[in-house]
């Protein structure tokens, strides 16, 4: 099974913001882009350097890839799906990646980073519509219940995530209910609750040169 092994600090500091790949530590004085904001590497303090279009095209795909934790190869798919849907195909391409089973568990604080909420997916620690999913990149339609299995329930670890997110809130598009440990799916999010960081425009003009 391939994994991006690159230390996530260092993605966070090569795209420039945060990406909030290690969970609370993102959220502390801790995370690397409050210390050193600048790219890692021997050249990573030179500034005045500026990006041609497909430089900028290029870093905003790898910015969402990493942000939701997905390959190249799978990102490829999600877009060539996020194409044939009705609708502007990167709000599109968006609404497909926080539809996935691993980002939803994160989302409804099954995890504290989605590198986590993968972990649990994995281990059969998510239950969908009652059922056992193991898959993180299941997608989730409308209407889905998602939920902790009886062993997960019982992880410190989940249970420390679950409270952080619910003192954070929770997102419009899902309701959630903490003390069942359970959630519903809503609907897709639409493009004004999701980041305004993100500019899947530049994506798609990446794809379709």
């Amino acid at each position: 099974m391939a994994r991006n092994l690159d230390a996530k600090c260092r993605q966070c500091r090569r795209e420039g913001e945060k990406l909030f790949l290690k969970g609370e530590k993102c959220f502390t004085d801790k995370c690397s882009i409050e210390r050193r904001s600048y790219a890692p590497g021997q050249h990573g303090q030179k500034s005045g350097q500026r990006l041609s279009g497909y430089g900028q095209q290029l870093r905003e795909k790898q910015k969402i890839r990493r942000t939701y934790g997905v390959l190249e190869r799978q990102f490829r798919r999600t877009f060539a799906e996020a194409e044939r849907k009705k609708g502007q195909t990167g709000e599109n391409l968006l609404q497909l990646l926080e539809a996935r089973l691993d980002a939803v568990a994160y989302r409804m604080g099954f995890g504290a980073s989605r590198a986590e909420a993968r972990q649990v997916v994995r281990h059969n620690g998510i239950l969908v519509n009652g059922k056992r999913v193991n898959i993180p990149s299941y997608s989730l339609t409308p209407g889905d219940v998602v939920e902790l299995a009886a062993s997960a329930k019982s992880q410190l670890r989940v249970k420390g995530a679950l409270e952080a997110a619910e003192s954070r809130g929770f997102p419009e598009w899902l309701e959630v209910n903490s003390k069942e440990c359970k959630g519903i799916f809503k609907a897709f999010p639409v493009r004004a609750e999701l980041s305004p960081t993100l500019n899947e425009g530049l994506v798609v003009e990446l794809y379709s040169r």
